[in-house]
């Protein structure tokens, strides 16, 4: 008898090690993970999707989860420092745009570093102008810049910002011939600081975001802060997929005629603004195949989709492996559209 109970007793030993093993194995991660963004305002649309996400990633990995407004460079070398996979970053298209437009401190995201999953759209990237502007539509800015008159456009270079200002001032170019250089980019960092501009009558349209700046559409035309939405850089079949109601007290329909067919530029160019997951270079590939089965849990719950299409973000999942490549290709997309604006 006590030599049956000693046999149970190492097997149970034995069977606790062995599930103590698998559940290490099974568990990558612990403690606390660090989402850093390469914007540093807690305000902007980076910021506001990436704490959706952290929040859903936070529980499915039963970790704590803290995202970290660092900006681009804080962000690029934090996660340079560390291939353990307890830093991850968020970003979007500027990742590669600001390499493609040769700005300092970015690097080609496909050979620096691992392109991790595509989670979100916003719709929402936008030009704005004070509400009290005397212009009310984007065609009407290109015709006051064809005409003479010098139109400031704040912006952060080298991304996101630049290209839709980018397509704007060679919208001039083919309408009004040498008139282009009318249209100023007026160079900034962040949101509050595009934002901050515009308060203070240095910019006459800023680049922005329904998420950012609905609330200022809001205001009395008498308010320094008040402005107008002009365009949505987005296809209209991206705004289409948002819920009715829109974002805050702007319907969906209204957005609609911010966006092409209503809202068209001379060559034709729109943009998708696409958010994913940055991650060290050097990190184990077993902790890429982790996220991604923690990302695809996730949207295959489906309560992410809708948290996100309540901030105004479009769901837009895709694992790894097809995120790098839809990515690689829209980047040599971009590159040659760059190419082709600046002429």
């Amino acid at each position: 008898m006590k030599k049956l109970m000693l046999v149970f007793v190492v097997l149970m030993a034995v069977t606790g090690l062995l599930f103590a093993q698998g559940a290490s194995e099974d568990k990558l991660l612990t403690g606390n993970l660090r989402v850093v963004i390469g914007s540093s305002s807690t305000g902007g649309d980076t910021y506001a999707n990436s704490a959706i996400v952290a929040e859903y990633l936070a529980e499915e990995l039963g970790i704590n989860v803290k995202v970290d407004a660092t900006g681009v460079n804080g962000a690029y070398d934090a996660l340079q420092r560390d291939k353990t996979g307890h830093t991850i970053m968020i970003f979007h298209d500027q990742a590669y745009l600001g390499y493609l437009y040769g700005v300092e401190g970015y690097y080609n995201p496909f050979e620096g570093y691992i392109i991790g999953p595509l989670l979100a759209i916003n719709p929402g990237n936008a030009y704005l102008a004070p509400k009290d502007s005397p212009y009310n539509s984007l065609q009407e800015v290109i015709d006051a810049a064809g005409t003479g008159t010098r139109i400031r456009v704040a912006i952060q270079p080298g991304g996101v910002s630049e290209i839709g200002y980018t397509a704007m001032k060679n919208a001039v170019q083919i309408q009004y011939p040498g008139m282009e250089d009318n249209l100023a980019a007026v160079n900034t960092g962040s949101q509050s600081d595009k934002n901050q501009l515009l308060f203070d009558g240095q910019a006459d349209v800023i680049n922005g975001s329904i998420q950012a700046n609905e609330q200022y559409t809001q205001l009395p035309a008498s308010d320094q802060k008040a402005m107008k939405f002009l365009w949505l850089t987005a296809r209209q079949a991206t705004i289409v997929q948002a819920n009715p109601e829109g974002y805050g007290d702007t319907t969906r329909d209204q957005m609609l005629q911010w966006v092409d067919p209503k809202v068209t530029l001379a060559n034709g160019f729109t943009f998708d603004k696409e958010f994913f997951v940055i991650y060290n270079k050097d990190m184990d590939p077993k902790l890429v195949e982790y996220f991604d089965k923690a990302f695809t849990n996730i949207y295959a719950a489906g309560q992410i989709q809708e948290k996100q299409k309540k901030a105004f973000f479009i769901p837009d999942f895709m694992a790894s492996a097809d995120a790098q490549k839809y990515l690689k290709d829209k980047m040599d997309k971009y590159e040659g559209i760059i190419s082709a604006l600046k002429k």
